[in-house]
């Protein structure tokens, strides 16, 4: 076997993870099936972490610096409010068909686990694109394309159903949902709830 780098053999058994998951279900990852799927042994992939939970924690902070950096640039970038919100959850959507498994992950050990750290990672994602939301709703009401008497907050809970929605979605149709699709219908049902 080739001898690859710490970090290539990190980012081997993230991907692997996820593929476990979104293609088997959360229940069949043990470290012999990761193992397997990776192609060496159990004590290996501790020899790149040292337990599970590094390993689903370096999975979160993936997300933090590729997921929330990317929507962050989006919230921010000077467009207006409406190409902002189907940029954003265009970008969402497809960073979740990329790393299929990554809301299944994410909800069943940091939610489920009771595990503080876990979950205060998972909040933070969570807040953040929260906030990302209320901030464009804002700026659509101020451009005055959207309805004042709207509730940010209201629209920022509804868009959180989106990614969950997506992901049973992927998983009904084993990966051959039309993102492109996808992303017009949630846009469409989005701006619904926004318009005067």
């Amino acid at each position: 076997m080739k001898r690859e780098t710490t970090n290539t053999r990190q980012e081997q058994i993230k991907k692997a993870v996820l593929e476990i998951i979104a293609e088997e279900g959360f229940h069949n990852l043990s470290t012999r099936n990761l193992a397997s799927k990776i192609g060496f042994t159990e004590g290996a992939i501790f020899r790149h972490f040292s337990t599970k939970k590094d390993i689903i924690k370096a999975i979160m902070d993936d997300v933090n610096n590729d997921l929330i950096g990317s929507l962050r640039n989006i919230v921010i970038s000077p467009v207006k409010a409406e190409e902002k919100m189907f940029k954003y959850l265009c970008s969402n959507v497809k960073y979740l068909k990329k790393n299929k498994g990554i809301t299944i992950l994410l909800f069943s050990e940091a939610a489920h686990l009771g595990d503080i750290e876990l979950k205060g990672k998972l909040n933070q994602i969570l807040s953040e694109q929260k906030q990302f939301i209320i901030k464009m709703v804002k700026d659509g009401i101020a451009e005055g394309v959207w309805d004042k008497k709207v509730s940010p907050d209201d629209v920022a809970m509804l868009y959180m159903g989106i990614p969950i929605t997506f992901n049973i979605e992927l998983v009904l149709n084993k990966g051959g949902l039309n993102v492109d699709n996808f992303c017009k219908k949630m846009y469409a049902l989005i701006l619904k709830s926004l318009k005067k």
